[in-house]
């Protein structure tokens, strides 16, 4: 019976005094919290100060650092004066709709006339197409602006151009080797690593687009608080980095959202559960309720839906839209909750050692194309390997579409690179990628990926990694220390929410939740006094019963019920305590296999019998505790038999 521990690997960060006390001096936060910052890279009194306060930095003119960008508000004035149709070509991805809808509401706002296209994801696949070129050129259309895709699309704007289509490229995906010959361009990643403007996504690209246009014309007023909320729902939902620019207009964006005056975000946020109008929503209202909404429209659905929604001013029309994104929203999820469990099966069957090949390629047929991302990354959380994952398309199944994920140690853009021949269509970036192929290539392109893992992967690597900013106690966990933390958001990609180590802490009480998630009492002896606190761990049912002493790591949370504001952990991680071992055996007893196993340290003894009933025993107790096929945790008298038989049986296959 072996211990059902989670696998990961731990990174505990460094203490350091004092760096510790200069920053806690800087700032008045506490040392817990002061080593956190210091973990993020921000010692120097003045880089400290910034981060606490955002808006006190000064920030360079956009039009200063875009070197297009004065050349694009000339084009789109152009356009509009001499009413010229602009066409906005955008992404049926999060960011790609938000931005779409953004530029929409400016241009419409600034007298525009104006459109949108987004390719379908099933049919054409990601970015503007020769297709909708022509289409333009046919239309008389006179400006082509892109949002969130057009930086690798050479051949598309080549036409756009020979046709004497205008295009303004708008992105923020890596640069290819040779830029499109658009008319302007403007992306992050042609500038200076050092600028605040680095980390937009393709909505904060668009956001700077609008504002300056809008400010160029005299028309900003009544327009900002609207492209501030469509700018803060892309860029989390994108999992920008929340660092920079981006920091700064969260910031004001997120206390924005809960007044918003946008029909369709409010729509949304009523039926997704975030309205609370009397704090800033968090990012993860928008990563965990908001944000998937959205996406579930453009992975299942048509993105016309999203589009509608965050661009009317209709409250009819919007709780229409959101509606329809909760019902999507809710048939992705059991999409993916089926597909997920149709890999776990497959990797259970031993059909493939992705342990041995240090990456995890998984093609099945019948997968829907839009939502095995997410299921790649949920594999990616639960084995911590690379995933690459595919469904076959095509009558013949003759091809093979797929989306890949990594750790921190593999490069997934890197790896498709050194898969260059094998593959047809493909791209991505350092954690994520989409890519292509044909069906007879699979064996070897899964050989090519194994082969490019071990040059980077060492078999320490394969385990999902918890980083933790520092060790705590159960009594430095205060409200004001919640209340610091909270006033640092936003949290997120680039500046990941606190993560804390707690040790020897006794599990007094734990239960199953929910589907499959655990609630738990958790205790800490402080100088000869057992502090107490709630903690959640979701989806934890295969651990439970977790063991009755463990070392755990965790965020902070606020849990409100009926009226009432506690603090509670949310559990990412558990370990037995340093140096506990373990022992297992097999023994029968009355015509029944049961496994035992025994935690030296902690004193604790389970046995498992062929049903999956568990009894748990800690030495010195005369109760136990029965976990039955149902979940729930049943306390009982050891003295009593059976129990008392099975325990000594126990003992003897232990001691053999």
């Amino acid at each position: 019976m072996k211990p059902q521990i989670p696998s990961q690997r731990w990174q505990i960060q460094a203490f350091n005094s004092e760096q510790i006390d200069s920053v806690v001096e800087a700032t008045g936060l506490s040392p817990l919290l002061a080593q956190v910052l210091i973990n993020r890279g921000f010692i120097a009194t003045e880089e400290t100060q910034v981060y606490i306060n955002p808006e006190s930095e000064t920030l360079p003119d956009p039009q200063t650092e875009f070197s297009d960008l004065e050349t694009s508000i000339d084009l789109i004035l152009e356009a509009i004066n001499e009413e010229e149709t602009i066409i906005i070509c955008g992404d049926y991805d999060a960011d790609g709709m938000t931005s779409t809808a953004l530029l929409l509401r400016t241009l419409r706002y600034l007298g525009a006339r104006v459109d949108y296209i987004i390719p379908s994801r099933m049919k054409e696949g990601y970015g503007i197409n020769t297709r909708i070129v022509e289409e333009c050129a046919a239309n008389g259309v006179g400006l082509i602006l892109t949002v969130d895709n057009g930086i690798a699309a050479y051949d598309p704007i080549y036409r756009a151009v020979e046709l004497g289509l205008q295009v303004i490229i708008t992105d923020h995906h890596d640069l290819p080797e040779t830029l499109p010959p658009a008319d302007a361009i403007l992306n992050p990643k042609l500038l200076l690593e050092t600028s605040p403007y680095q980390g937009l996504a393709g909505v904060g690209v668009a956001y700077v687009l609008a504002v300056t246009t809008a400010q160029k014309m005299g028309k900003l007023k009544g327009l900002t608080s609207q492209l501030l909320e469509l700018f803060t729902l892309g860029t989390i939902a994108d999992l920008a980095p929340l660092v920079g620019v981006n920091r700064r207009w969260l910031k004001r964006g997120l206390r924005q959202l809960p007044k918003s005056n946008l029909a369709g975000v409010q729509a949304l946020m009523q039926v997704s559960g975030v309205n609370d109008q009397q704090k800033a929503v968090k990012p993860d209202d928008i990563g965990f309720r908001l944000g998937p909404r959205i996406n579930a429209i453009g992975r299942i659905s048509d993105p016309q839906t999203v589009i509608e929604l965050l661009t009317t001013d209709d409250e009819g029309v919007a709780l229409e839209r959101a509606m329809q994104c909760e019902q999507i929203n809710s048939k992705r999820q059991e999409m993916c909750a089926e597909i997920e469990q149709e890999a776990i099966n497959y990797l259970e069957s031993g059909e493939i050692d992705w342990l041995r090949d240090r990456a995890m390629v998984i093609v099945q047929e019948n997968w829907h194309h839009g939502v095995i991302g997410i299921v790649a990354s949920r594999l990616v959380d639960r084995f911590g390997v690379p995933v690459f994952i595919g469904t076959y398309e095509g009558e013949n199944q003759e091809k093979i579409r797929g989306s890949a994920r990594g750790i921190p140690e593999f490069n997934v853009f890197e790896a498709l690179v050194y898969c260059d021949d094998l593959l047809g269509k493909y791209g991505g970036h350092k954690a994520a990628g989409g890519f292509g192929l044909e069906t007879k290539n699979l064996d070897a392109f899964r050989e090519r990926l194994s082969e490019f893992a071990h040059q980077c992967l060492e078999p320490e690597h394969l385990k999902p990694l918890v980083k933790i900013d520092g060790k705590a106690s159960f009594e430095d966990l205060t409200a004001n220390l919640y209340e610091q933390i909270d006033s640092l958001q936003p949290w997120g990609i680039g500046n990941e929410e606190p993560r804390f180590l707690s040790e020897n802490v006794t599990v007094v009480d734990q239960r199953i939740v929910g589907k499959d998630h655990v609630k738990l009492k958790l205790g800490q002896d402080i100088n000869g006094k057992l502090v107490t606190k709630s903690a959640i761990a979701w989806r934890w049912q295969s651990y439970f019963p977790l063991p009755k002493t463990i070392d755990i790591a965790y965020k902070l949370r606020e849990n409100q019920w009926n009226g009432q504001v506690n603090l509670e952990l949310e559990l990412v991680g558990f370990r037995l305590p340093q140096e506990t071992t373990y022992q297992e055996a097999t023994y029968e007893y009355e015509g029944r296999t049961y496994s035992c196993c025994l935690w030296d340290n902690i004193n604790e003894l389970r046995i498992e019998n062929d049903q999956g009933n568990v009894l748990i025993v800690n030495r010195g107790s005369r109760e136990g505790q029965l976990k039955t096929s149902s979940q729930e945790l049943k306390t009982i008298n050891i003295t009593q038999n059976p129990y008392y038989q099975i325990i000594k049986g126990a003992i003897e296959a232990l001691s053999a």
